[in-house]
């Protein structure tokens, strides 16, 4: 371990504590309990960047909190596209690991995609994240500091979060979990649950436990196959869940919830994307209270996979909505920049 990784073990984590926590710590170094309210507000209302602008604050204590541990990411690098305006941030961590975040304008608002893990060991194989594979969980303050920071650089507000960049989010429950509750405090960032969307690839003990927080998110499950044997060629996590298992945990998900599923489904040209595809994948969701986002696959330089013509996409499409299966096409942006999950980070560790 690097000196500067075991530096950082030995802080305090400001950014990612609940405000009972932040009283307990400002009580322990000395200081009256309101000032835990003035530094939540700083940090979640405020979102700012260096503890100097927190001028209510003491010198010392802004001192203290610095030297404790208030993590901000530093912006490494980033593509906007020309076409839409979307914007691919890479930030550099405090270990020298980079991560990926999307910001996206649309016309109900600015979206952002956060990545949960540096890497990841999930080895989805049409999906440039999993390559190398995981080298660790993020905290929940660098999850924070994704959203805050990119809105700091664009002088932007966002209004709504997929959990969905590198890595999966159900592999970092309990730094995920802890993002969500500090990013919808009321007393901080105040965002409405029901605008926050987690995607997992189908951890089915997970998926049970998310339901027992009672959160109002959107789960989508990253389905990519209609049967068995087609997802265990595309995702290794199905050798271990079957998509039967992964469909009762959406519907005890649903039960416990009321929050209706969302499924992803990536189109890969000659594997998952025929008329009987389609056909199968209706049968297979019959019932369910879901949607399914179909995604044309974005191609990589790593894998084989490629994206079929329009024409296929619709007709997929059309199949499940004269099956009842409410659809979408998911729209692409940032298609002439590294957009997809992975593609900028693994660019640019490679060109280092």
């Amino acid at each position: 371990m690097s000196n500067l990784q075991e530096e950082k073990t030995e802080k305090i984590d400001i950014k990612s504590m609940y405000l009972d926590e932040l009283t307990d710590y400002v009580k322990a170094i000395g200081l009256p309990a309101f000032r835990a309210k003035q530094l939540f507000s700083w940090v979640h209302e405020k979102y700012v960047g260096d503890t100097d602008s927190m001028t209510n604050l003491t010198k010392d204590m802004r001192e203290k909190i610095k030297e404790d541990g208030f993590v901000v990411l530093k912006e490494e690098t980033r593509q906007v596209s020309k076409k839409d305006g979307t914007v691919k941030f890479l930030y550099k961590l405090y270990d020298g690991q980079m991560i990926e975040t999307v910001f996206m304008r649309y016309s109900y608002g600015n979206s952002i995609c956060i990545s949960s893990q540096a890497g990841c060991r999930m080895g989805c194989r049409f999906c440039a994240s999993t390559i190398g594979g995981l080298v660790r969980n993020l905290s929940a303050s660098e999850m924070l500091e994704q959203v805050y920071a990119t809105m700091r650089l664009t002088g932007e507000r966002i209004s709504n979060i997929v959990i969905m960049g590198t890595g999966e989010p159900l592999d970092n429950y309990d730094n995920v979990i802890r993002f969500i509750r500090l990013i919808t405090d009321e007393k901080g960032y105040n965002l409405s649950m029901r605008n926050i969307t987690m995607s997992t690839c189908g951890i089915v003990p997970k998926i049970d436990e998310l339901a027992d927080e009672k959160l109002a998110i959107t789960l989508a499950i990253s389905l990519h196959a209609p049967n068995d044997e087609k997802r265990r060629s595309l995702m290794p996590i199905a050798e271990k869940y079957s998509i039967k298992e992964i469909l009762d945990a959406c519907k005890r998900y649903f039960d416990i919830t009321g929050r209706r599923i969302s499924f992803e489904y990536s189109l890969v040209k000659g594997q998952n994307d025929s008329k009987e595809d389609a056909l199968e994948l209706a049968e297979l969701l019959k019932g369910q209270n879901c949607h399914v986002n179909l995604i044309p696959v974005n191609s990589i330089e790593e894998r084989n996979f490629e994206k079929g013509d329009n024409n296929s996409i619709q007709n997929f499409k059309l199949v499940l909505e004269k099956n009842s299966i409410n659809v979408t096409i998911r729209r692409s942006v940032g298609s002439d920049i590294d957009a997809a999950c992975g593609q900028l980070r693994r660019k640019y560790s490679v060109n280092i």
